[in-house]
């Protein structure tokens, strides 16, 4: 039974098929991970090429028939965040955002992952927010939603993390453990909890986060890698 569907999307994948064509996969809030062709559209007066631009939030029309790929009927660019191609270290981690996205969508399907993707350009696209920063609030977001995401309560015996104390994060447990001379205090743990429930805008205000978020950094990549 076909259908066609108008929803907000952001390109995931693009790749070119045929003389003209381009086989595209998109993140959806609402129908998940949707793949589609957009048929002339690497032709120079294609309507549709405009719309579908990486590191943009799209609206499309995608028409679903009985195939796996549905056909691109209409695209519009809503927003392009266009200054994260001025910095190559953000552009780089955009790329890796959408890799880890795209993953995530095939083995889940959670509408909020659009919104963490859309709020992670945004945020690559603005020039006063550092990028270890943005990092750690993505790693420690992807985490929260997919259901791995940091214990910042207690460590690995099960007391409560506290004030003066000294941690280190064991990955194989993924877990914060007590050591006298741990790389991790409790400034550490404050900024992981705020940027595990405030944005990248907010932890900015933070006096020292220069050096704490290399680290902090390091800790929130690893919910994912465990």
């Amino acid at each position: 039974m076909s259908s066609t569907i108008r929803t907000k999307a952001i390109v995931l994948r693009r790749t070119n098929y045929g003389e003209a064509d381009r086989i595209l996969q998109f993140l959806t809030p609402d129908h998940g991970s949707v793949s589609a062709i957009a048929k002339g559209v690497r032709k120079e007066k294609s309507k549709l090429a405009g719309g579908i631009e990486l590191f943009a939030r799209c609206d499309i029309t995608v028409h679903l028939g009985n195939g796996k790929l549905g056909i691109v009927t209409g695209s519009r660019l809503e927003i392009f965040y266009g200054d994260i191609l001025h910095d190559y270290d953000k552009l780089q981690f955009g790329y890796e955002a959408i890799k880890q996205m795209s993953k995530a969508a095939d083995s889940l399907d959670e509408p909020a992952f659009f919104e963490l993707l859309d709020q992670t350009f945004s945020y690559l696209n603005q020039e006063s927010l550092m990028l270890p920063v943005i990092k750690t609030w993505f790693w420690l977001q992807l985490a929260i939603l997919l259901g791995v995401g940091l214990n910042l309560s207690t460590d690995d015996s099960g007391m409560k993390l506290v004030e003066d104390a000294q941690y280190d994060f064991d990955v194989s447990m993924n877990v914060f453990v007590f050591r006298e001379s741990g790389r991790m205090s409790s400034p550490h743990i404050k900024l992981l909890r705020l940027l595990s429930a405030q944005s990248p805008k907010v932890a900015m205000q933070v006096g020292g986060i220069q050096d704490l978020i290399d680290d902090c950094a390091w800790v929130a990549e690893q919910a994912i890698a465990h």
